[in-house]
This record gives structure tokens, sequence and C-alpha cells, in this order.
């Protein structure tokens, strides 16, 4: 690959944002790449696995179109589905709502989407790193220059756009996981309380054996490192331990612009994830083919790059609004002692939860 070599979108990042980005811009005749420092992408793991399937999607946000077309998990890539999920106070009593989700092998998930981008013609980097980004220019750190008409980060809460080019700040939840043997639920499994404080832990069951995993504010941990409590909580489940990963999580949802000049943001460096679930991995695709596709009407047609944000305010404003609040109700509850939550947590409240949970209106009259 020549240096100085032009293009009409670089991406910076090739998880699930980026390649989606890749996908859609490339599809509209664009000339893209994608640059990543991990080969192959999709590993290590660093999340939970879980999404929801294509018709919980329609119920969760009804405003974004096409969603089958967007979403096309090939079944290799899924190692298990579940109908069930189960919210599960400090005492060990769950709450039980119907839901339909998908616990994924994320590497294989992860090479799905880049095959899929690559098939219309975005071509990858990998084992690159990005030093920085200057004017139009990517500068790799073996000193390859790189430019690009629009340059999208798409680098996690990391990216290098983001770091250099937005002063505004998220609150990154630091997260723990590991991939055990064994059975250890027939649902999906939220665990609320000092278990994680200031966030939840979870168990997502798969194929064979179970994603089982935490994330906590430090502020609320009571000068108790994650790894404490990941260890205690990991260690409850009996299995061979296969893996063991770590991550972040923005959890304080979309920061308030993700175009400046030539340089968009999508994915987590954007904010691109729900603070009430935690939910990421279909958020950034959402946000990836609107970022795609206004990349590629812009190059094509003149279109300006801030119809990104509003065509995303759109589709997923209502959704993201109703989670920030969520968090917050809920960053207020879950600092509560255990015997508190035990008693809060109760059929009578088991709606608003759900309603918390899933991104809809908490209180009815606001």
């Amino acid at each position: 690959m020549a240096e100085e070599e032009y293009w009409d979108a670089i991406i910076i990042g090739g998880g699930p944002a980026g390649s989606t980005v890749a996908r859609y811009a490339a599809e509209g005749g664009l000339s893209v790449l994608v640059i990543d420092a991990r080969d192959p992408i999709g590993s290590p793991l660093q999340c939970g696995e879980l999404v929801p399937t294509n018709e919980e999607m329609k119920r969760l946000c009804p405003n974004v179109p096409e969603m089958d077309d967007l979403f096309r998990t090939p079944e290799n890539a899924i190692s298990n589905t579940s109908k069930k999920m189960r919210v599960v106070k400090p005492n060990g009593m769950g709450m039980e709502f119907d839901f339909e989700g998908l616990v994924l092998d994320r590497v294989a998930h992860d090479e799905a989407l880049v095959k899929l981008a690559a098939s219309k013609g975005a071509e990858y980097l990998l084992g690159n790193r990005v030093k920085r980004v200057e004017e139009d220019s990517v500068l790799l750190s073996n000193g390859v220059k790189l430019r690009g008409r629009v340059i999208v980060g798409a680098g996690g809460h990391n990216d290098p756009i983001r770091k250099r080019y937005w002063s505004e700040k998220s609150l990154n939840i630091p997260v723990k996981f590991a991939l055990k043997d064994g059975n250890h639920s027939d649902a999906l499994e939220l665990h609320f309380g000092s278990v994680a404080p200031g966030g939840y832990a979870w168990i997502f069951p798969k194929e064979s054996g179970s994603n089982i995993g935490l994330g906590i504010q430090r502020g609320a941990s009571k000068g108790k490192s994650l790894e404490v409590y990941a260890n205690h909580f990991i260690d409850r489940f009996e299995g061979a331990e296969t893996f063991r990963g770590a991550g972040y999580l923005p959890m304080s949802g979309t920061i308030r612009s993700f175009v400046k000049g030539k340089y968009m943001l999508v994915g987590d460096s954007a904010g691109m994830v729900l603070p009430s679930n935690g939910a990421g991995i279909t958020i950034a695709m959402i946000g990836g083919r609107i970022a795609g596709e206004v990349i590629s009407e812009h190059i094509n047609d003149g279109l300006d790059l801030k119809e990104y944000e509003k065509r995303w305010k759109i589709q997923m404003g209502s959704v993201m609004r109703n989670s920030k609040r969520a968090f917050r109700i809920g960053n207020l509850m879950f600092r509560f002692p255990d015997w508190v939550l035990n008693i809060a947590l109760n059929r009578l409240t088991k709606g608003m939860i759900w309603r918390a949970v899933t991104c809809r209106r908490v209180f009815w009259l606001f």
C-alpha cells in the first residue's frame, strides 16, 4: 500500500461500528480503508456477547428501518438463543421477563462483518496502529501516511480522533468477564447490588458454558478493585475457565456531537451504548449504517456530514434519552444497601424495572 494514497473514507477500528460504516460507504461506490491494530479483528474478546434478536430490536428501536438488512448474523456466530431474561436481586431471588436474545460467538460475528464489508469493496489494513490524525492524514506507527476525504473514529473509548479533537468526557465503566465451561443458568441473568456496585453482573449461557462477568463504577466500589469483585462473582460458578477478558463501556450515553469538519465518531467512541442496559453492538451498527450512508451521499452528492447527527436523532434519539434517564434513576437506586434493593425490586416495581432495561419511559407521565 503506497504512502500518500488518497481514500474517500478511512475508518480507524474494524469492530461492529467500523465494519458497518465500511460496508455502507463501500456499497455507495466509495474507496474505503479500515485500519485496525488487531489481526484478526474480533480477538481478543472484550464483551458479554449478548445482542437482541432482530424481532426484539424492532420492538426496542421502532424508528430504525430495515433491521433485517442491517443485522445479518450468520448461524455460525450464534452460540445460543434465549427467550428469558432474569433480573436477580441481592438475595438471589429473580424476576423473569420475556426477552429474545442471541449470545454470540463474538469473534465469528466480527469476522462475518469484515467479510460483508469486504464483499462490498472495503479494504482492510490489519496489525497496524494509528499514531495520530492530522488534517486529512492518518499517520501509522510504522511511518506510513494515508490520506482520506472523511476520517472516522471507530476505535472505542481510546479512539485517537476522539482523544485529540473532542474534549467531552464519558463515564467509562471497566468490565471483566470469563468464559467458563458448565451449565450455570437457564436464562440471561442480570445481577444487581453490592456484587457490582454502580453497575451489574451477568451470566449469559452459551452453547457450551457461559459468559460470566460484571462492570462497576469505581466511585461506588468502596476502595475495592474491579479484580476483587470479578473474582468474587466469577468464582461462584463451577467449571473450567477457558478465557478471561476485560474492556470498558461508555455508560453516559452519546456525546453531544459526532462530527467535526471531516472527522466523524461512531460506536463506543461516540458513546453509542445504552446506559440502562449496556447494549452496544447493535447500537454501534445502527450508528455505523447511518454514518456510512451519509459519507456516501457526502462524497457523491455533497450532503453535509452533519446529516449523520440528524438521522441518528430521528432513529435513536428517544431510545437514548429514555436510557439515559433510566441510568440516572438506577444510579441512585442501586447505591442503596442490598436489603433496600431486596424490598424495592418487587412485583409492584417490576414493570418500571423492565421499562428501564428496555429503554422506554420509566414513568408514564414524563
